[in-house]
């Protein structure tokens, strides 16, 4: 009897928040009940054996029937829409991890409807061509080959009245990935179709094939046009591991910078000029690695290439894997990004080392992570790890500052009574801005637009977006049926949405020249002995440069990452405080901000 497995993963706000009690049950292909399962702390489920076909058939590309067995997925949580899954594809001896992204109920009074998905089987399965030209090399390309986090991705035909969504990119490449091709080839096979999945989206982003047409979105997940991205894919260990181990690198021809066209189809039903991905099993049982099968289908000269560029990322990665041993200000980065979010997944653990010291316990909270979140669990901080840290670190902090916000704003119970159209400009579109920018954590189809208090084409877009999921008539103008289903969704997340635990119990501070430990410990209400013990000194001297921990009653602080158009003056009115104390608390010494740059800003 063939075995399979499946783990579901139950979060919401982009996998900011894990939701634990979620009642969860697999179901057989006529609706049986399998298992009864229940979320722990991180949202996850155990992993649970499941009967399915021999792995030889997914193998076999003159296979005719289907080569896994299909099962369902319901799952259920007080406060959030319930959600179904149907036609998971459960393959021989692979895990498939489901991820479920509850969206939460507009007040635990409402109405409960069921959101239905149906994943269906990889697209290897049924003909599909994408050999249409990519976009020539002309003077619409960016000039670097960048990662784009997230990538915007519109659910249907570039002309379709379809929704966009933002996704990742590590995790866009794995569900594509997971769509296209079985797990069960070998190695080299799916390594050598992630490689042409990537390279066919970066490409799309290096052109701006679909941006410099007037189109708001990256890409499509229409196989006639582009990849195939399912909302709702299960991913599977095996395609996983293989996208973590060449996440960044990409297909290009030898001097030139730009990512090959590759054009690919399932070579069976469907041919075309570029790769065959049935091909590439055959290529990968004969010993081809993964360069020499694309070569095999694309030009002789196509090489590996890698970027560390990414869009909206915090911090850049350091080009070295950080691992036991490292010390710098890298390590004191990604441990102050587990010790932050360690508070929305407590299973990670404390990290005890001294600050900027890799040792035995960042490697455990790291480790935890990386399994938290379907990355090898190597406790070493590679390019991979590195930016998924970065990218979770500014998905938990963002809710944070959003919540400030919340409150510094009045938010309230009660809409304004203002209509906004685009060129409205104000208070009340500041509000506006405020609340979908909190929906679209939630809702991946709701962009968010920029908070400047003008109405302008990025707001329209984003208040279409939610008064079609909100079953609104898309025009744009915010009147009064718009402002009551903006505050009820705003009051349901509220209501509904677990909030994280408390903090750590210390913040990280940088000596800076003139410090003192007194001075310190006066600043933050704690005492000397208190912040020696925290950091293991056995004297008051200190150093510039060095980072300490300060033990701390609670945190005095909320962490906030600069955006377009920030100046610390809207800083300090947002947050009640003085441009002065912003300075003091970071550091600076001018009121210059950075794009990315995350601030401390002291409130209460």
């Amino acid at each position: 009897m063939a075995i399979g497995y499946l783990q579901i993963q139950a979060r919401t706000a982009q996998g900011a928040v894990p939701l634990e009690g979620a009642r969860v049950w697999v179901l057989d292909d006529e609706g049986n009940a399998l298992y009864h399962l229940i979320t722990d702390e991180s949202g996850e489920t155990q992993t649970v054996s499941l009967e399915t076909l021999d792995r030889s058939f997914s193998q076999n590309p003159y296979y005719l029937g289907k080569p896994y067995a299909d099962y369902g997925v319901m799952v259920e949580l007080e406060g959030f829409e319930p959600v179904t899954v149907t036609e998971i594809p459960i393959f021989e001896g692979e895990t498939a991890t489901l991820p479920v992204m509850l969206t939460p109920l507009q007040d635990r009074n409402a109405t409960r409807t069921m959101e239905n998905i149906d994943v269906g089987g990889p697209a290897v399965a049924f003909p599909q061509s994408r050999d249409q030209e990519g976009s020539s090399l002309d003077s619409r390309i960016l000039r670097q080959v960048v990662i784009p986090d997230p990538i915007t991705v519109h659910l249907g035909a570039p002309n379709a009245s379809a929704a966009n969504v933002q996704v990742p990119f590590l995790d866009y490449v794995k569900n594509v990935a997971s769509s296209e091709v079985y797990p069960t080839w070998p190695e080299n096979a799916l390594k050598a179709n992630i490689y042409a999945i990537m390279t066919f989206a970066l490409n799309r982003v290096y052109t701006e094939w679909y941006r410099s047409q007037g189109y708001d979105f990256d890409i499509t997940n229409n196989t006639a046009y582009d990849q195939y991205y399912v909302p709702g894919r299960p991913v599977y260990d095996s395609i996983s591991d293989a996208v973590n181990e060449v996440y960044g690198e990409y297909v290009r021809r030898q001097g030139q910078n730009a990512p090959y066209f590759t054009s690919f189809c399932n070579g069976t039903t469907a041919s075309c000029r570029g790769l065959s991905q049935w091909g590439t099993v055959s290529l990968a049982n004969q010993g081809y690695t993964p360069e020499r099968i694309l070569r095999y289908y694309y030009p002789d000269d196509v090489e590996i290439a890698s970027t560390n560029i990414v869009t909206n990322a915090l911090s850049s990665y350091p080009g070295t894997a950080l691992r036991l041993g490292s010390s710098g200000l890298d390590v004191q980065t990604i441990q102050a990004y587990l010790e932050r979010i360690r508070r929305n997944y407590p299973a990670i653990p404390a990290i005890t080392d001294p600050s900027g010291t890799f040792g035995e316990s960042t490697r455990a909270a790291v480790q935890k992570f990386q399994g938290i979140f379907n990355l090898t669990p190597d406790g070493v901080v590679g390019k991979t790890t590195w930016y998924k840290l970065s990218s979770l670190y500014a998905a938990v902090t963002r809710l944070a500052e959003l919540d400030s916000e919340g409150t510094t704003l009045g938010i309230g119970t009660v809409p304004p009574s203002a209509v906004l159209r685009q060129g409205s400009r104000g208070q009340d579109v500041v509000t506006l801005q405020y609340l979908l920018n909190v929906i679209s954590q939630y809702n991946t189809d709701v962009p968010a637009p920029a908070q400047d208090g003008i109405f302008g084409s990025g707001t329209r877009q984003s208040v279409i977006a939610f008064q079609r999921s909100a079953g609104l008539s898309p025009d744009g103008i915010v009147g009064a049926q718009t402002w009551q289903a903006l505050y009820n969704r705003y009051l349901g997340i509220g209501e509904n949405v677990p909030q994280p635990g408390p903090g750590t119990g210390s913040v990280t501070y940088t000596v800076k020249a003139g410090d003192t430990l007194w001075l310190i410990a006066r600043r933050y209400g704690t005492t000397v002995e208190a912040i020696k013990q925290a950091n293991g000194l056995t004297s008051n001297a200190l150093q510039i440069g060095q980072v300490l921990r300060i033990p701390v009653s609670q945190d005095p602080y909320v962490e906030y990452t600069v955006r377009a158009g920030d100046t610390l003056w809207e800083l300090s009115r947002r947050y009640g405080t003085t441009v002065e104390a912003i300075k003091q608390a970071n550091g600076l010494t001018s009121n210059i901000l950075q794009i990315g740059q995350v601030l401390r800003i002291p409130v209460g």
